[in-house]
């Protein structure tokens, strides 16, 4: 049963610490323990087919039988409330059709008879409020510019809308709770168009101009947040893998937001306020099974979420999420501060076996290989790194670069400039807060620490100096302190130091490590620092050691690394480090992983997409975010 609450905005009164938590995590009506669910519905493979699939789409996976729809069909259109998804029109051996049916989305099972359209026909586009839901346009053959409506909690025939601003078919449409705009995709005397149109849906009315795609194709899959609608794919002359974005509130040409992972027609899209899915379709030839996804305030290429049962292309899809449910607008659940766009670590390759420009990422959270994110500005080895929970910075790097480059952990691209260290050094590295990045030593056997403030782009300015001039270090952090550990001088040191991060000064001591080492990393929860692996001639070390940050002493035996290593990055979310890259001697592209409050062995997290050797990177849920 779905368990209401009350709005924050409006609550008063006495409230429990239960009550308050749950009401941080939703505003509305949310569905039992079901969650966000994704739906796809009939579609062709070719043959027509009357599977019903679905997902949750706030955990990446492949799609799970749900039942079965009253006939197999394929073209038709879909929508849904928080209770209710509906699949209206559609193809049944060819022959346009009028029927609409429904399931329960909170439940599994096939699906039930709803009513009827005022006409057959398909190729249609459906979106829907939590109270209404409207079908647009479609037949095949001829066009069509009919929108019907249904009362969603009402089963019963569709009433008359109004029209189109032209007879069209090959629609897509999507909607928030106020407003549906569609995709007038192939229009009469049969071409593609770019032609955007909306209408009020509490009102009935004809629709009206909107804007315009950024090109003229049809048979778009589709995908909505309260705020914005996305158009995904579709046919021109040949399928494309185009993403484009619109803003429900304003009147306007979309603009380019990413790709899709593969160019498919055919598609059909799903959505909660946070992530959109868009699943199925036709790459030309040929069906897919493919499930993409974005997240839909941060603009990007969409990444692989898994897959459909079989593929199928004239697919439909709904959820029980989507923005146009204003009863239900799901807020994203209570994470660490520096959880930011899923717990992003980024891993700036470096040196493979040539230094390079490729920048990697993987979700801390999540065991899996790493995917690419984008590009430095120029090659990099041998820097540091830092970071607030939205931004990373790559510092330094041979030749002794004063360069400062960062990129934003939610949005997949190239890096950009930050601005120059107050000297130019490689083999630094970093301790940040959620404002305030450090960065210490370097070659030359330096006791510099720089600072920068992550919210504005600038030079970095003078901080203080660490009790020893040193290079290749390692670092952690906490809300309050930065610890900086070992490093060389021209001899391997065991020396920890730690500042405070909030105020400019120099390191003050703090303890020692296990063994004077160096070319090792850092990582943090907000409780515990963890350095790992390192070199102490002639070898590669694998021992893995902690602090607790708040109390200066010596550190002590965590456990081992897979295997020896150095020159590696370590990265964090606050639960679990991560260890990716470095030197065994030979380079690798291996991630080992820890529970950070758990001393014991690391494990196997996956790969990165290539080897690497003096990497660089950060994470957005270090131990100085929590």
């Amino acid at each position: 049963m779905a368990t209401s609450y009350p709005r924050r905005d409006t609550a008063s009164g006495l409230w429990r610490l239960s009550d308050i938590t749950s009401n941080i995590k939703t505003e509305g009506t949310f569905p039992g323990t079901h969650g966000y669910r994704g739906m796809w519905l009939g579609g062709g493979t070719p043959s027509n087919s009357n599977v019903i699939d679905y997902v949750n789409i706030t955990v990446a996976g492949n799609a799970t039988d749900f039942g079965d729809l009253t006939l197999a069909k394929q073209a038709s259109g879909a929508l849904g409330s928080a209770t209710r998804s509906i699949l209206g029109a559609g193809l049944v051996s060819s022959t346009n059709y009028d029927v609409v049916e429904y399931v329960n989305p909170l439940s599994t099972g096939n699906a039930a008879d709803f009513g009827d359209l005022t006409d057959a026909r398909a190729r249609v586009a459906a979106n829907s409020n939590d109270t209404r839901g409207l079908f647009a346009g479609g037949r095949d053959p001829g066009y069509s510019d009919i929108i019907d409506y249904i009362t969603i909690s009402s089963t019963g025939n569709a009433t008359d809308f109004g029209n189109l601003t032209t007879a069209a078919k090959y629609m897509a449409g999507c909607g928030n709770a106020t407003r549906g705009v569609y995709h007038e995709g192939y229009k009469n005397p049969g071409a593609a168009t770019n032609v955007l149109c909306f209408v009020e849906i509490a009102t009935t009315a004809n629709a009206v101009d909107f804007g315009d795609l950024s090109s003229a194709r049809y048979q778009s899959g589709c995908a909505a947040s309260n705020k914005r609608g996305l158009f995904a794919g579709g046919y021109p002359l040949g399928s494309v893998n185009t993403i484009d974005v619109i803003e429900f509130a304003s009147h306007g040409n979309s603009v380019d937001f990413g790709n899709l992972s593969t160019s498919r027609g055919y598609t059909a899209g799903t959505s909660n306020n946070i992530r959109g899915l868009f699943g199925g379709g036709d790459p030309g030839p040929g069906v897919s099974n493919v499930i993409d996804f974005i997240t839909m305030d941060t603009a990007g290429d969409a990444t692989d979420f898994g897959d459909l049962s079989t593929g199928r292309t004239e697919i439909s899809c709904t959820s029980n999420a989507h923005g146009g449910l204003e009863a239900f607008d799901p807020r994203p659940e209570v994470v660490p501060r520096g959880a930011g766009a899923g717990q992003r670590a980024i891993h700036a390759q470096a040196t493979a076996p040539g230094a390079t420009t490729d920048v990697d990422y993987f979700t801390i959270s999540t065991l899996g290989n790493a995917s690419q994110f984008g590009d430095l500005i120029t090659s990099r080895s041998n820097a540091g790194g830092m970071a607030s929970a939205i931004r990373c910075l790559i510092q330094g790097g041979a030749s002794g670069s004063t360069d400062i480059q960062y990129t934003e952990f939610a949005t997949l691209g190239n890096f950009a400039d930050f601005g120059d260290l107050t000297d130019g050094r490689a083999y630094t590295t970093g301790a940040s807060s959620s404002t305030r990045g450090c960065s210490g030593g370097g070659d030359g056997y330096v006791n510099i620490i720089d600072y920068v403030t992550f919210a504005t782009v600038g030079n970095a300015s003078d901080f203080g100096d660490r009790t020893v001039t040193a290079t290749c270090q390692g670092s952690c952090e906490s809300t309050t302190r930065g610890v900086f550990a070992g490093g060389y001088n021209p001899a391997n040191l065991d020396v920890i130091d730690y500042i405070t991060i909030a105020s400019t000064g120099d390191a003050t001591d703090f303890g020692d490590l296990l063994a004077a080492v160096e070319s090792h990393t850092g990582l943090s929860s907000s409780v515990r620092g963890v350095f790992a692996g390192g070199h102490i001639a002639p070898a590669k070390q694998n021992v893995i050691q902690y602090i607790t940050i708040a109390s200066a002493g010596d550190s002590q035996d965590f456990g081992d690394l897979t295997a020896g290593r150095d020159n590696f990055v370590g990265t964090s979310n606050g639960t679990r480090g991560c260890f990716s890259g470095g030197r065994t001697p030979s380079y690798i592209n291996t991630i080992d992983y820890i529970t950070i409050a758990s001393t014991g062995n690391a494990a196997d997290f996956a790969d990165l997409t290539a080897v690497s050797n003096a990497g660089s990177g950060e994470s957005n849920g270090h131990g100085g975010l929590s």
